[in-house]
Formats: C-alpha cells, structure tokens, sequence
C-alpha cells in the first residue's frame, strides 16, 4: 500500500518509524518544511521526502495522483483537514486522519447548547465518499482512536447494556529543566481543552458545560495512580453515539491545577486566538507566537520521564446480567518509546493507531465506504494486531461501584 503521509512533525515521524518495521507500507512523506519531511523519511530506504503546503487542495491531489497512493494519511493538525480530506476524495483515494474537523461554539449559549461540532463538515461530505466507494476513516489515533476501538469491544464482547463510556486519559510524564512544557502540540491542546466540552446523554443528545468542569479523581493503572480529570472537547463524544449504545458518553483530561491556569491565563490574555493581530507591520497568530515560543514536543524525549495512559472506562450490565465496571487501556512508557523507535510515548501511542489501521485496510480485515469512526468497524482484528506490533492493551476489573 502506498501511503501519502502528510505532516512531518513529531506524531508523522513516529508514523513513518513504525510503518518502516511493516512489510505492508510504502511512504511518500510530505510536509511544507522539506527538511523535516527528509527527516521522517529517512526512517526506511526507498521512503521519498517532498514539499507541500496542506492548504493547497490541487497540489495534494496532484501528488496522491503522482505516486498512484492508495490513501492519504493526515498528521497534520486540525486546521488542515478540510483541504486534506477533499483532496484526498477527489483523487479517489482513503483517508485518515487523528483528529477532526474543527468547532465552532454556540454563538449565544456556548456552555449549554453546541454550535458546529468537531467532524460536522467531514459527516456532511459522507454521502459523497460513499458514492466514491472510498473509506474515510476519521479520528484514528489513540484518543480517539483506539479508545474507540475499545468502546465498541466492550458493547459487542463486555456488556448487554452500556450506562456510561467515559474516555480517560492520564500520565505521569515530568520533563526536567522545564516549568511547562506540553508533551503534545500545544495549538492542539488549546483548540481541546478551551473549547466548551460536550457531552452525550441517552435522550438529550449532546450538550455542552464550561471547559474544565465536573472534576473527578480516576485513579490511573501501571502505577500512574490517582489523577484528577477534567471534561474536554474531543471526538469520542461524537463519534461513539452514531455506532455503540449507551446512556451516557464523555472525555476526561487529567490535566493537573497548573497545567490548566496556563491554558486560563492564555485565554484571559487573548493568546488562544488563532485570527492574525498586527505585529511592527507582520501579521501573525497569537497561539502560533505561544507555539513557536515553546520547546517543540518531539524535542523533550531524552528530559521526559514517566508513563501515559489511554483509556476507556465503560459501566453498565456485564453479559451475565450483573453489574459490570472495566477501565480497557494502553499504557506506554516513554523511555521504552524512546530507546525502541526514538519517539515520545505520547506521539508514538498517537502515531501507532493508523498504521495498525492501515495495515487493516490493506489486508481487508477492515473495509467500508463513506465517512467512518473507528467503531463502526470490527474491533477484534484492530486489537489483535496492536499487540502484535510490540504494544498490548489490557482490561482491568474495578468494583462496579460507581466511584472510580
């Protein structure tokens, strides 16, 4: 299969280190920083680096046409879906990406009603890639992602009827010399966790409330503990509802007090923004100037210490009819990401998803026309696969309580 990876940042480079260890994929590695492209390519004789800016909808076409690719992989950041995403179905190629099409909030009740929610622009294109007979698979790195994956085992394996699916994430990462220093791309993590989080309920549909509300302590697997989570905007939330029942639907964060004073701060001084200010005659963004002014996360791998976890807590009534609570999780250590591949556990854990995912397509275990979340397909092969490529999942017991 050949692969037209579009973004060369940490999670693209990580992509293309794994992809180098599968027989299945062929890279051609684009980024608008040629050099950074050369450098994810370099991963595998054969990969081919070029120069591309995602914005320019002909010229990704042109080169998915160039190199007869049979999918466009996008690990660029949100901004740049749309472009892809249409470029990529007018030359009749997959799709993939991590995260989806952007939000734009309620514009009179931001915190109680949903405005354009994250993939709306992607879902109103569905009926179009049906027609193309092509998959655009949406939202597939770990979170969301995999923590799909795992929502749609438990409802087809775990559960006769699901009460909550709550995707929790946490980590016990430090990076050393620094007093913050993001371990993922900060324009992202301002767009997630500023932006109104929204849940989904059973009859209600979905809402929203004020970012960083209904805190909760979930105590975190492989010795990571007890962390305190936050609602946030992210995919799950809508991508879960349209293919897995259940009564209630959310994400949680563990972002820690400090970590979300500095987001607050940033949105108090108006350096979330993403429109241009003038600057001594430049035009620039205020959060591009925040990105550019911190360390780039795919640099911190050798500082880094610690854990990441990724997973999905789901309650409701176990198969036998009893009373049922499992946490399904992924936990990567960042020096074992380090030494096996040279990547961060966070990029590489993101980065890992769509090669599986990918792998899937080309084999057929995985198939399917028009725009798709992770679980509307099978999630079996996806699992059994994940652990054959070095890093196993697991589901843990916890009292079926309520309090986790």
């Amino acid at each position: 299969m050949r692969i037209l990876l579009v973004g060369a940042g940490g999670v693209g480079t990580a992509f293309a280190r794994i992809a180098a260890r599968r027989e299945f994929a062929d890279l051609v590695v684009a980024d608008y920083d040629l050099a950074r492209a050369q450098h994810a390519a370099a991963a595998k004789d054969g990969y081919r680096a070029v120069r591309l800016d995602a914005r320019d909808e002909q010229a990704t076409a042109a080169l998915l046409a160039e190199y007869s690719c049979d999918a466009l992989m996008n690990a660029t950041d949100p901004r740049f879906v749309m472009p892809l995403f249409r470029s990529a179905l007018t030359a009749g190629t997959h799709y993939l990406d991590m995260a989806m099409s952007l939000s734009r909030p309620h514009p009179d009740e931001p915190y109680a009603k949903t405005g354009v929610k994250l993939g709306d622009e992607q879902f109103a294109m569905a009926q179009e890639w049906e027609r193309s007979g092509r998959l655009a698979l949406v939202g597939i790195g770990v979170e969301p992602g995999l923590s799909d994956v795992f929502a749609r085992y438990a409802a087809d394996t775990l559960f006769r009827e699901i009460g909550e699916i709550g995707v929790r994430d946490g980590a016990n990462l430090v990076v050393a010399g620094y007093d913050f220093a993001p371990t993922f791309s900060i324009w992202t993590t301002i767009e997630e966790c500023l932006n109104p989080p929204v849940i989904w309920e059973d009859g209600r549909g979905w809402y929203t409330t004020p970012p960083f509300s209904e805190p909760e302590t979930f105590t975190f697997p492989a010795g990571i503990g007890p962390v305190e989570c936050v609602n946030v905007e992210h995919e799950e939330v809508l991508l879960i509802p349209r293919w897995v029942s259940a009564k209630r639907v959310t994400f949680k964060y563990g972002l820690g007090a400090e970590f979300i004073r500095v987001l607050q701060t940033l949105h108090e001084l108006g350096l979330d923004r993403t429109d241009p200010v003038s600057v001594g005659g430049a035009s620039v963004s205020p959060r591009d100037v925040v990105a550019a002014c911190l360390p780039d996360p795919a640099t911190l791998g050798a500082k880094m210490t610690g854990l990441t976890c990724a997973g999905t807590w789901v309650t409701g009534t176990g198969t036998d009819g009893a009373q049922r609570e499992v946490y399904l999780h992924h936990v990567v250590d960042n020096a074992w990401s380090m030494a096996e591949y040279g990547s961060t556990a966070v990029v590489w854990q993101t980065a890992v998803n769509p090669v599986v995912a990918l792998e899937l397509i080309d084999s057929g275990a995985w198939s399917g026309a028009g725009v798709l979340g992770p679980e509307a397909l099978p999630p079996g092969p996806f699992l059994g696969l994940l652990t054959d490529y070095g890093s196993p999942w697991a589901c843990e017991e916890r009292a079926p309580t309520g309090q986790h």
